[in-house]
């Protein structure tokens, strides 16, 4: 998962990410579920795709926004439903616990094909704008 991350954000963000770093945050988020949790596919014990949730909670909805990070599947599995069936099984968990108010992710401005492919599996684009400011 930590290299799947690596990939992730090289891939559409064309950033090297320190890999220390990244698998203490994945192990820090396995060891604390209620941060967070990754759903992965696998194909013959190979990981072959990902995602995490993350939870925010909504004082406007009285429930819980699950945040869809980490989105990666590999190269050689992509456009074989991999992604969709992952989607399609967190949606159907969400659907079933009446605490959560909705899916929500954000997708990388340039990135056409995935921003298809949360269209096509209903996704919407909201009127909100993501902003940061690091703290390093």
């Amino acid at each position: 998962m930590a290299e799947f991350n690596q990939y992730l954000a090289e891939e559409t963000e064309n950033k090297s990410l320190d890999a220390l770093t990244v698998l203490s945050g994945v192990q820090a988020l396995l060891d604390s579920p209620e941060q967070g949790r990754y759903y992965v596919a696998d194909k013959q014990g190979e990981l072959v795709g990902q995602l995490l949730l993350t939870y925010e909670w909504s004082d406007w909805r009285n429930g819980r926004f699950w945040w869809i990070q980490s989105v990666y599947v590999a190269p050689a599995h992509r456009r074989q439903g991999i992604f969709s069936s992952l989607y399609e099984h967190v949606e159907q968990l969400a659907t079933q616990d009446p605490a959560v108010c909705g899916l929500r992710l954000y997708v990388e401005e340039n990135n056409a094909g995935a921003l298809e492919t949360y269209k096509a599996l209903g996704m919407s684009a909201t009127g909100y704008h993501v902003l940061e400011i690091e703290l390093d």
